[in-house]
């Protein structure tokens, strides 16, 4: 009886980790101006100010998984945590997720309170808050750029950036239509616009957390085809206990069970399984445990 187990490269050779310092400016600009925009909202009364810095949070936390994932991932296991701390990342996601949504529920209550009672908006000084608001987002985006076509993580945060962009164009054009038409019903409009946009992107994340506490396969791997892998490999008799999950976002893990015609043959076995998990389907954290076919069948033909 043999077992292989294989590791993933090593730490602070990822490339969300070479564009670390731009993900920390990023996150820098946008959680210093979501608290311009708390304060910009209450100011001037704006509904539409106050959910793009609900969004903007979203944002914040995102950048703030990002690196906070980068971080854990430098750091080494112990005995009492022999994963480390990756897990962190998944638990803050989870709060992040519940806290925004709770966020959404009071955006869109407040706008259902607008429409019946429209108070009075200062639309210059929203006006001037959004526009500052589409500056931090367009040097977060530039900040991001080059690093998106590397890593995921990077590329989770631009996209977050340019949704915060957006947000502010919608914040602008509300801030406009109140100066030159006095229509302050588009400010409602907007923020509750913005509080929709929050709902699909914050339970999509929700969903992605509760899969992998419940140490769901990912979706990109595709078990049926993995295992049928497994069983072309020369000498694999059958395949069981297999087994795909998400330690923390962008490290899988795999084990399994690998039943074999001849013992004398497990290394080479052991070999050109996590060969097939790596060039496959991206597996190179894999626990492989080798089992003779001759003892399987000795047990199984035993009396109990």
């Amino acid at each position: 009886m043999g077992a292989g187990h294989s590791h993933g490269p090593p730490a602070g050779t990822t490339a969300g980790g070479r564009h670390k310092s731009r993900l920390q400016w990023a996150l820098g600009l946008t959680a210093s101006f979501v608290g311009v925009e708390v304060v910009g909202g209450l100011l001037t009364g704006s509904l539409a100010l106050l959910a793009d810095a609900a969004h903007m949070l979203t944002d914040v936390a995102g950048l703030a998984l990002a690196l906070l994932a980068i971080r854990f991932a430098e750091r080494p296991a112990t005995p009492q945590k022999t994963y480390g701390y990756v897990r962190m990342e998944v638990l803050s996601a989870l709060a992040n997720a519940t806290v925004l949504l709770l966020l959404t529920v009071y955006i869109l209550y407040e706008a259902w309170q607008r429409f019946r009672d429209p108070p009075e908006i200062l639309s210059g000084p929203m006006l001037a808050v959004a526009v500052a608001g589409l500056v931090v987002n367009l040097i977060s985006m530039k900040l991001l750029m080059a690093g998106a076509s590397e890593s995921l993580n990077v590329k989770g945060a631009y996209f977050e950036a340019l949704g915060d962009m957006l947000g502010s164009l919608g914040v602008i054009v509300a801030a406009l239509i109140v100066m030159f038409t006095g229509w302050t019903l588009a400010d409602p409009v907007v923020g509750a616009g913005i509080g929709l946009f929050i709902v699909p992107r914050t339970w999509m994340l929700m969903k992605q957390v509760v899969h992998i506490l419940m140490e769901g396969t990912p979706p990109e791997v595709d078990l049926a085809l993995l295992e049928k892998k497994l069983l072309e490999i020369e000498g694999v008799t059958a395949v069981h206990d297999l087994h795909v999950w998400t330690i923390t976002s962008g490290l899988d893990a795999m084990s399994c069970h690998l039943v074999v015609a001849d013992m004398a043959r497990a290394r080479d076995t052991l070999a050109a399984a996590c060969e097939a998990m790596k060039s496959g389907f991206g597996l190179t954290h894999t626990t492989i445990q080798v089992e003779d076919q001759a003892l399987r069948d000795n047990e199984t033909a035993s009396p109990i």
